[in-house]
Protein backbone atom coordinates (compact mmCIF):
# COMPACT_ATOMS: atom_id res chain seq x y z
CA UNK A 1 0.00 0.00 0.00
CA UNK A 2 1.38 3.45 -0.47
CA UNK A 3 1.41 6.02 1.79
CA UNK A 4 -0.86 8.71 1.36
CA UNK A 5 1.24 12.51 0.74
CA UNK A 6 0.75 15.43 3.06
CA UNK A 7 0.58 18.73 2.37
CA UNK A 8 3.60 19.44 5.09
CA UNK A 9 6.35 17.49 6.78
CA UNK A 10 5.41 17.55 10.50
CA UNK A 11 2.19 15.40 9.66
CA UNK A 12 4.18 12.29 8.34
CA UNK A 13 6.74 12.85 11.10
CA UNK A 14 3.84 12.14 13.54
CA UNK A 15 2.17 9.59 11.64
CA UNK A 16 5.31 7.90 11.26
CA UNK A 17 5.58 7.81 15.24
CA UNK A 18 2.50 6.62 15.98
CA UNK A 19 3.07 3.49 13.25
CA UNK A 20 6.25 2.97 15.08
CA UNK A 21 4.76 3.13 18.03
CA UNK A 22 1.79 0.73 17.15
CA UNK A 23 4.48 -1.56 15.58
CA UNK A 24 6.22 -1.36 19.09
CA UNK A 25 2.87 -2.34 21.02
CA UNK A 26 2.14 -5.36 18.53
CA UNK A 27 5.56 -6.93 18.77
CA UNK A 28 4.82 -7.19 22.88
CA UNK A 29 1.00 -8.03 22.10
CA UNK A 30 2.61 -10.93 19.85
CA UNK A 31 5.14 -12.32 22.44
CA UNK A 32 2.67 -12.07 25.38
CA UNK A 33 0.25 -14.41 23.35
CA UNK A 34 2.80 -16.64 22.02
CA UNK A 35 4.07 -17.06 25.87
CA UNK A 36 0.61 -17.72 26.64
CA UNK A 37 0.11 -20.76 24.22
CA UNK A 38 3.51 -22.32 25.15
CA UNK A 39 2.69 -21.59 29.12
CA UNK A 40 -0.59 -23.09 28.66
CA UNK A 41 0.29 -26.24 26.73
CA UNK A 42 3.39 -27.06 28.93
CA UNK A 43 0.34 -27.01 31.40
CA UNK A 44 -1.74 -28.57 29.77
CA UNK A 45 0.90 -31.33 29.50
CA UNK A 46 1.43 -31.89 32.70
CA UNK A 47 -2.21 -32.38 33.71
CA UNK A 48 -2.26 -34.98 30.73
CA UNK A 49 0.50 -36.52 32.73
CA UNK A 50 -1.49 -36.59 36.22
CA UNK A 51 -4.31 -38.18 34.21
CA UNK A 52 -6.83 -35.43 34.52
CA UNK A 53 -7.17 -34.74 30.65
CA UNK A 54 -8.58 -38.01 28.93
CA UNK A 55 -8.53 -39.34 25.31
CA UNK A 56 -5.69 -37.18 23.20
CA UNK A 57 -3.58 -34.57 23.23
CA UNK A 58 -1.71 -32.64 20.79
CA UNK A 59 0.02 -29.55 21.60
CA UNK A 60 1.26 -26.54 19.82
CA UNK A 61 4.85 -26.15 21.13
CA UNK A 62 6.95 -24.46 18.81
CA UNK A 63 4.26 -23.84 16.24
CA UNK A 64 2.70 -20.66 18.30
CA UNK A 65 4.37 -18.10 15.73
CA UNK A 66 1.82 -18.90 12.89
CA UNK A 67 -1.74 -18.95 14.92
CA UNK A 68 -0.67 -15.36 16.74
CA UNK A 69 0.87 -14.26 13.07
CA UNK A 70 -2.16 -14.58 10.79
CA UNK A 71 -5.02 -13.93 13.73
CA UNK A 72 -3.89 -10.64 14.37
CA UNK A 73 -4.39 -9.84 10.58
CA UNK A 74 -7.82 -11.06 10.99
CA UNK A 75 -10.70 -9.04 11.23
CA UNK A 76 -13.65 -8.69 13.78
CA UNK A 77 -16.06 -10.56 10.84
CA UNK A 78 -13.86 -13.11 10.27
CA UNK A 79 -13.62 -16.98 10.88
CA UNK A 80 -11.63 -19.55 11.91
CA UNK A 81 -11.73 -23.33 11.76
CA UNK A 82 -8.70 -25.85 12.18
CA UNK A 83 -7.88 -29.62 13.00
CA UNK A 84 -7.32 -31.17 16.21
CA UNK A 85 -3.86 -29.31 17.27
CA UNK A 86 -6.38 -26.73 17.94
CA UNK A 87 -5.46 -25.24 21.67
CA UNK A 88 -3.32 -22.06 20.51
CA UNK A 89 -5.64 -21.05 17.84
CA UNK A 90 -8.35 -20.97 20.52
CA UNK A 91 -6.56 -18.56 22.94
CA UNK A 92 -5.55 -16.36 20.16
CA UNK A 93 -9.30 -15.94 18.50
CA UNK A 94 -9.95 -14.87 22.42
CA UNK A 95 -11.16 -17.26 23.78
CA UNK A 96 -10.98 -17.65 27.84
CA UNK A 97 -7.57 -19.89 29.22
CA UNK A 98 -9.62 -21.29 31.92
CA UNK A 99 -13.11 -22.15 29.79
CA UNK A 100 -10.14 -24.09 27.18
CA UNK A 101 -8.69 -25.56 30.13
CA UNK A 102 -11.89 -26.62 31.72
CA UNK A 103 -12.92 -28.23 28.47
CA UNK A 104 -9.70 -30.36 28.01
CA UNK A 105 -10.41 -31.53 31.62
CA UNK A 106 -14.17 -32.70 30.73
CA UNK A 107 -15.44 -29.93 32.91
CA UNK A 108 -19.35 -28.28 32.91
CA UNK A 109 -17.86 -25.42 32.70
CA UNK A 110 -16.15 -25.81 29.27
CA UNK A 111 -16.80 -23.98 25.86
CA UNK A 112 -18.46 -27.62 24.96
CA UNK A 113 -19.65 -28.50 28.78
CA UNK A 114 -16.96 -31.04 28.70
CA UNK A 115 -18.47 -33.24 26.28
CA UNK A 116 -15.76 -32.08 23.42
CA UNK A 117 -12.41 -32.67 25.20
CA UNK A 118 -9.09 -30.93 23.30
CA UNK A 119 -10.24 -32.05 19.94
CA UNK A 120 -13.73 -30.55 19.16
CA UNK A 121 -14.44 -27.38 21.63
CA UNK A 122 -15.74 -24.15 19.72
CA UNK A 123 -16.94 -20.87 20.35
CA UNK A 124 -19.23 -18.89 17.83
CA UNK A 125 -18.97 -15.81 19.33
CA UNK A 126 -15.64 -15.89 18.54
CA UNK A 127 -15.64 -17.23 15.10
CA UNK A 128 -13.84 -20.47 15.95
CA UNK A 129 -15.84 -23.01 14.78
CA UNK A 130 -13.21 -25.96 16.19
CA UNK A 131 -11.01 -27.96 16.77
CA UNK A 132 -11.85 -30.91 14.21
CA UNK A 133 -10.47 -34.68 15.12
CA UNK A 134 -10.80 -36.15 11.29
CA UNK A 135 -7.87 -35.32 9.25
CA UNK A 136 -8.67 -33.02 6.35
CA UNK A 137 -12.47 -32.82 7.63
CA UNK A 138 -12.43 -29.02 8.47
CA UNK A 139 -11.25 -27.98 5.12
CA UNK A 140 -14.61 -28.74 3.35
CA UNK A 141 -16.13 -27.31 6.76
CA UNK A 142 -13.86 -24.20 6.33
CA UNK A 143 -15.01 -23.93 2.82
CA UNK A 144 -18.58 -24.07 3.79
CA UNK A 145 -17.75 -21.01 6.02
CA UNK A 146 -16.08 -19.09 3.16
CA UNK A 147 -19.36 -19.87 1.09
CA UNK A 148 -21.77 -18.08 3.78
CA UNK A 149 -19.40 -15.47 4.35
CA UNK A 150 -19.76 -14.97 0.35
CA UNK A 151 -23.44 -15.87 0.10
CA UNK A 152 -24.39 -13.26 3.07
CA UNK A 153 -22.01 -10.44 1.74
CA UNK A 154 -20.56 -9.61 5.11
CA UNK A 155 -16.96 -8.81 4.39
CA UNK A 156 -15.93 -11.69 5.95
CA UNK A 157 -13.40 -14.87 4.80
CA UNK A 158 -12.68 -17.72 6.55
CA UNK A 159 -9.30 -19.32 7.70
CA UNK A 160 -8.26 -22.94 7.11
CA UNK A 161 -5.92 -24.29 8.79
CA UNK A 162 -4.51 -27.87 7.89
CA UNK A 163 -1.17 -30.02 8.60
CA UNK A 164 0.92 -31.29 6.11
CA UNK A 165 -0.30 -34.88 6.72
CA UNK A 166 -3.93 -33.51 5.78
CA UNK A 167 -2.89 -31.73 2.57
CA UNK A 168 -2.73 -35.55 0.54
CA UNK A 169 -6.94 -36.10 1.66
CA UNK A 170 -9.17 -36.30 -1.00
CA UNK A 171 -11.39 -33.81 0.28
CA UNK A 172 -8.81 -31.21 0.35
CA UNK A 173 -8.77 -31.19 -3.53
CA UNK A 174 -12.63 -30.99 -3.95
CA UNK A 175 -12.59 -28.26 -1.57
CA UNK A 176 -10.02 -26.41 -3.55
CA UNK A 177 -11.97 -26.96 -6.55
CA UNK A 178 -14.98 -25.66 -5.48
CA UNK A 179 -13.04 -22.45 -3.61
CA UNK A 180 -11.26 -21.95 -6.68
CA UNK A 181 -14.72 -22.36 -8.89
CA UNK A 182 -16.82 -20.30 -6.92
CA UNK A 183 -13.78 -17.75 -5.80
CA UNK A 184 -14.31 -18.35 -2.24
CA UNK A 185 -13.26 -16.08 0.61
CA UNK A 186 -10.59 -18.84 2.15
CA UNK A 187 -7.35 -18.69 3.20
CA UNK A 188 -5.74 -22.24 3.23
CA UNK A 189 -2.55 -22.44 5.50
CA UNK A 190 -0.81 -25.32 5.70
CA UNK A 191 0.94 -25.55 8.95
CA UNK A 192 4.02 -27.49 8.01
CA UNK A 193 5.44 -28.79 11.10
CA UNK A 194 7.43 -31.73 9.20
CA UNK A 195 5.74 -34.75 10.39
CA UNK A 196 2.34 -36.19 9.75
CA UNK A 197 2.19 -37.98 12.96
CA UNK A 198 5.69 -39.63 12.76
CA UNK A 199 6.48 -39.75 8.87
CA UNK A 200 8.71 -36.97 7.48
CA UNK A 201 6.38 -35.14 5.04
CA UNK A 202 9.60 -35.57 2.45
CA UNK A 203 9.01 -39.62 2.58
CA UNK A 204 4.79 -38.74 2.58
CA UNK A 205 4.19 -35.94 0.33
CA UNK A 206 5.55 -35.72 -3.82
CA UNK A 207 6.94 -32.43 -4.42
CA UNK A 208 8.78 -30.27 -1.75
CA UNK A 209 6.23 -27.23 -1.97
CA UNK A 210 2.69 -27.87 -0.18
CA UNK A 211 1.89 -23.97 -1.31
CA UNK A 212 1.75 -25.56 -4.95
CA UNK A 213 -0.84 -28.15 -4.55
CA UNK A 214 -3.73 -25.64 -5.33
CA UNK A 215 -1.97 -24.51 -8.99
CA UNK A 216 -4.29 -26.66 -11.32
CA UNK A 217 -7.00 -25.24 -9.95
CA UNK A 218 -5.77 -21.73 -10.53
CA UNK A 219 -4.92 -20.84 -6.74
CA UNK A 220 -1.99 -19.35 -5.58
CA UNK A 221 0.41 -20.07 -2.83
CA UNK A 222 3.40 -19.08 -0.94
CA UNK A 223 5.87 -20.05 1.49
CA UNK A 224 6.49 -18.32 4.91
CA UNK A 225 8.93 -18.90 7.82
CA UNK A 226 6.61 -20.42 10.44
CA UNK A 227 8.96 -19.63 13.01
CA UNK A 228 9.29 -15.80 12.68
CA UNK A 229 6.08 -14.35 13.91
CA UNK A 230 6.46 -11.23 12.38
CA UNK A 231 7.26 -12.41 8.90
CA UNK A 232 3.73 -14.33 9.39
CA UNK A 233 2.17 -11.40 9.87
CA UNK A 234 3.46 -9.27 7.25
CA UNK A 235 2.78 -12.29 4.68
CA UNK A 236 -0.54 -12.84 6.48
CA UNK A 237 -1.67 -9.06 5.70
CA UNK A 238 -0.68 -9.32 2.07
CA UNK A 239 -3.14 -12.42 1.98
CA UNK A 240 -5.87 -11.07 3.43
CA UNK A 241 -6.10 -8.45 1.32
CA UNK A 242 -5.70 -10.19 -1.84
CA UNK A 243 -8.76 -12.87 -0.66
CA UNK A 244 -10.95 -9.78 0.53
CA UNK A 245 -10.45 -7.84 -2.91
CA UNK A 246 -12.55 -11.02 -4.38
CA UNK A 247 -9.35 -12.62 -5.97
CA UNK A 248 -10.92 -16.23 -4.43
CA UNK A 249 -8.71 -18.58 -2.03
CA UNK A 250 -5.34 -18.11 -1.19
CA UNK A 251 -2.86 -21.30 0.23
CA UNK A 252 -0.46 -20.17 2.77
CA UNK A 253 2.17 -22.75 4.05
CA UNK A 254 3.97 -21.78 7.14
CA UNK A 255 7.31 -23.46 7.38
CA UNK A 256 6.82 -24.35 10.88
CA UNK A 257 8.01 -27.07 13.98
CA UNK A 258 6.63 -29.06 16.65
CA UNK A 259 8.31 -29.66 19.74
CA UNK A 260 6.37 -32.54 21.01
CA UNK A 261 5.57 -35.81 19.72
CA UNK A 262 2.34 -35.83 17.43
CA UNK A 263 -0.12 -36.02 20.76
CA UNK A 264 1.29 -36.77 24.43
CA UNK A 265 1.48 -40.56 23.76
CA UNK A 266 4.10 -39.78 21.04
CA UNK A 267 7.66 -40.26 22.06
CA UNK A 268 8.84 -39.07 18.80
CA UNK A 269 11.79 -41.44 18.56
CA UNK A 270 11.48 -40.70 14.57
CA UNK A 271 13.71 -37.94 14.50
CA UNK A 272 16.86 -37.19 15.96
CA UNK A 273 17.51 -35.04 19.13
CA UNK A 274 20.09 -32.87 16.96
CA UNK A 275 17.09 -32.12 14.83
CA UNK A 276 15.01 -30.85 18.00
CA UNK A 277 17.68 -29.26 20.06
CA UNK A 278 18.53 -27.31 16.78
CA UNK A 279 15.57 -25.85 16.60
CA UNK A 280 14.19 -24.67 20.36
CA UNK A 281 18.25 -23.05 20.43
CA UNK A 282 18.32 -21.78 16.70
CA UNK A 283 14.34 -20.99 15.18
CA UNK A 284 12.55 -20.96 18.56
CA UNK A 285 10.23 -18.25 17.86
CA UNK A 286 9.32 -16.63 21.15
CA UNK A 287 13.30 -16.40 22.08
CA UNK A 288 13.80 -14.97 19.24
CA UNK A 289 10.96 -12.22 19.80
CA UNK A 290 12.76 -11.99 22.27
CA UNK A 291 15.57 -11.39 21.46
CA UNK A 292 14.18 -8.69 18.60
CA UNK A 293 12.15 -7.03 21.36
CA UNK A 294 15.58 -6.06 23.36
CA UNK A 295 17.48 -5.33 20.27
CA UNK A 296 15.10 -2.64 19.72
CA UNK A 297 14.65 -1.83 23.38
CA UNK A 298 10.91 -1.73 23.04
CA UNK A 299 11.50 -3.60 26.42
CA UNK A 300 13.74 -4.87 28.98
CA UNK A 301 14.39 -8.20 30.47
CA UNK A 302 12.72 -7.39 34.01
CA UNK A 303 9.74 -6.64 32.26
CA UNK A 304 9.32 -9.76 30.13
CA UNK A 305 10.26 -11.90 32.86
CA UNK A 306 7.76 -10.02 34.98
CA UNK A 307 4.92 -10.79 31.73
CA UNK A 308 6.35 -14.15 32.19
CA UNK A 309 4.87 -14.36 35.51
CA UNK A 310 1.53 -12.82 34.58
CA UNK A 311 0.84 -15.07 32.03
CA UNK A 312 1.93 -18.52 34.06
CA UNK A 313 -0.44 -16.58 37.47
CA UNK A 314 -2.87 -16.65 34.72
CA UNK A 315 -2.18 -20.61 33.13
CA UNK A 316 -2.49 -21.71 36.73
CA UNK A 317 -5.08 -20.12 37.82
CA UNK A 318 -6.85 -21.32 34.93
CA UNK A 319 -5.92 -25.16 35.86
CA UNK A 320 -7.49 -24.36 39.26
CA UNK A 321 -10.40 -23.41 37.65
CA UNK A 322 -10.74 -26.59 35.45
CA UNK A 323 -9.66 -28.83 38.67
CA UNK A 324 -12.47 -27.32 41.19
CA UNK A 325 -15.00 -27.13 38.11
CA UNK A 326 -17.81 -30.03 38.69
CA UNK A 327 -17.87 -32.75 35.41
CA UNK A 328 -20.81 -32.74 33.45
CA UNK A 329 -24.13 -34.35 34.97
CA UNK A 330 -25.16 -37.55 32.97
CA UNK A 331 -28.15 -36.01 31.87
CA UNK A 332 -26.14 -33.65 29.63
CA UNK A 333 -25.65 -36.56 27.10
CA UNK A 334 -28.86 -36.06 25.76
CA UNK A 335 -28.17 -32.23 24.98
CA UNK A 336 -27.21 -30.49 22.11
CA UNK A 337 -27.70 -33.45 19.63
CA UNK A 338 -30.68 -31.38 17.33
CA UNK A 339 -30.96 -28.32 16.52
CA UNK A 340 -34.40 -27.16 15.30
CA UNK A 341 -33.96 -23.32 13.59
CA UNK A 342 -35.65 -21.67 11.10
CA UNK A 343 -32.92 -21.67 8.06
CA UNK A 344 -33.52 -17.94 7.54
CA UNK A 345 -32.14 -16.85 11.36
CA UNK A 346 -29.15 -19.66 11.43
Amino acid sequence: MNATKTGSKAPARRTAKKASAAANDQWLDFFREMLMIRRFEEKAGQLYGMGLIGGFCHLYIGQEAVAVGIQHALGDKDSVITAYRDHGHMLVTGMEPRKVMAELTGRITGYSKGKGGSMHMFAKDKRFYGGHGIVGAQVPLGTGIAFAHKYREDGGLCTAYMGDGAVNQGQVYESFNMAALWKLPVIYVIENNRYGMGTSQARASAGPNLCERGAAYGIPGEQVDGMDVTAVHEKAKEVVQYVRDGNGPFILEAMTYRYRGHSMSDPAKYRKKEELQEYREQRDPIENLRAKILEAKLSDADALKSMDKEVRDIVNEAARFAQDSPEPDPSELWTDILLEADVATV
